[in-house]
């Protein structure tokens, strides 16, 4: 279902009008209410007045996680106090959070995005959503929660954790819809397969998942163990919340809501913009946002543009599931290595679960090693020795040709590895402790 059709099918021309309109009001506002962004604005020899096209975005400075650290708490409102009416805050667990303040133009610009993505995902008012997202400072809840009651649908604010009260209230309740992130959503369904509850026989038939990088894998594993269709969603504290980007039925790339928040890719090196279909480091700009709007934030999340035509009618350009992240990649003796490469590797190995756990070590001999462990299913391990040994030489050298480095693999028993009820943890690097 299509949300918002007038906006979400704009012919290109006329957004792209929009879309300037947006940036000039934009750059106008934080050179003259932001001293930052002031500051940084005469730094690189561009005025409001500078802006005429959106090619000129490309003069503009970028914002960091650091700005945002460095300018805490309120450094970078753009608007009077008095009209801030909720903050929010990054889940980060290091230095200062990245704060993020909102009007309530601000809340309807939230509001209109997530309805967007949850209608696109077959959200509508004859549904009850369960939602699994962290409530709290953390975006992920109340934005699921804005749009599913926007649209009309019933919302079972959950929050994250309690399993066993999850799956009762699951059944007890009818939910049809879930929305947490998959790494959760993979645990639900191990927990129900050890109570005994059969997902499948159960009303829920789609899910919003979102805030961790997760794999065709993953997906699969999802929707064969639900029964549902599972939608990959997109958003970030800083900029909005969850609402910045979703898949549509054709699950072909994520649509970006760009009347709201103009994207960008751009070389993680050089700060170049790249060309449609060229990997790199996604960039953000709030078009309309009052309460901390941000210019050109650089995201760390690695991604492309689709700018073809999608078979759902959207005309909005659409971003490639994520790639991982430019700041939790790993540098393995010279060679680059993101967590999802190794999950989706893991998609061509037969007997292992999507539940896997990268451990960084540093070798007498100065090296860096890199051992995985992987869980396996439950049928292969109680299979013979030298079964296990044939599949652990497999995913060895399935990594070796995929990533171009040559790891050690460690089998798990099935549900050894730790799990999460928020961002599944993929990686231990012990090189620095």
């Amino acid at each position: 279902m299509i949300f918002n059709p007038e906006l979400e099918c704009m012919d290109v021309h006329s957004r792209k009008k929009m879309q300037l309109a947006g940036l000039k009001n934009l750059v106008e506002r934080l050179y003259a209410r932001v001293p930052f962004y002031r500051a940084k604005m005469d730094a690189a020899g561009i005025a409001p007045a500078g802006i005429h096209s959106l090619g000129d975005m490309q003069k503009l400075p970028f914002t960091t996680k650091e700005d945002l650290k460095d300018n805490y708490p309120h450094g970078l409102r753009a608007c009077p106090e008095d009209r801030i009416v909720e903050v929010h805050m990054s889940s980060g667990t290091t230095g200062k959070p990245v704060v993020n303040e909102y009007t309530v133009h601000d809340i309807g610009i939230w509001r209109e995005a997530m309805s967007r993505t949850m209608a696109a995902a077959g959200c509508t008012k004859y549904d009850t959503v369960q939602n699994c997202y962290g409530y709290g400072l953390f975006t992920g809840g109340p934005g699921a929660h804005y749009g599913a009651q926007n649209i009309g649908a019933k919302v079972l604010p959950m929050s994250s954790g309690n399993t066993g009260r999850q799956l009762a209230v699951m059944q007890d309740f009818g939910s049809t819809m879930l929305a947490c992130t998959p790494s959760y959503a993979l645990y639900m369904a191990e927990e129900a397969a050890e109570a005994g509850i059969d997902l499948r026989a159960l009303p829920v038939n789609k899910g919003c998942f979102g805030a961790e990088p997760w794999s065709e894998n993953m997906r699969r594993e999802i929707e064969a163990r639900y029964g549902m269709k599972a939608y990959d969603i997109y958003g970030l504290t800083e900029i909005i919340g969850p609402g910045v980007s979703f898949e549509c039925e054709a699950q072909d790339g994520l649509h970006v809501n760009e009347d709201l928040f103009y994207p960008e890719v751009v070389d993680p090196d050089t700060g170049i913009p790249l060309p449609d279909g060229e990997r790199g480091e996604l960039v953000f700009t709030t078009l309309g946002k009052e309460g901390t709007p941000l210019l050109r934030y650089r995201t760390r999340d690695i991604s492309y543009l689709i700018r073809e035509d999608c078979p759902c009618g959207r005309s909005t350009v659409r971003m490639h599931r994520l790639f991982g992240r430019t700041d939790d990649m790993l540098i393995i003796r010279g060679v680059n290595v993101f967590p999802s490469q190794i999950e989706h590797a893991l998609v061509e190995i037969e007997g292992t679960e999507p539940q896997y756990l990268i451990v960084v070590t540093r070798g007498e001999d100065h090296l860096d090693e890199l051992e995985l462990q992987v869980e396996v299913k439950k049928d292969f391990f109680t299979d013979e020795v030298r079964g296990l040994e044939s599949l652990r030489t497999r995913i060895e050298h399935v990594m070796k040709s995929k990533l171009q480095i040559a790891l050690k693999v460690k089998l798990m028993e099935p549900k050894s590895i730790e799990r999460s009820v928020g961002k599944a943890k993929r990686v231990i690097d012990k090189r620095s402790i």
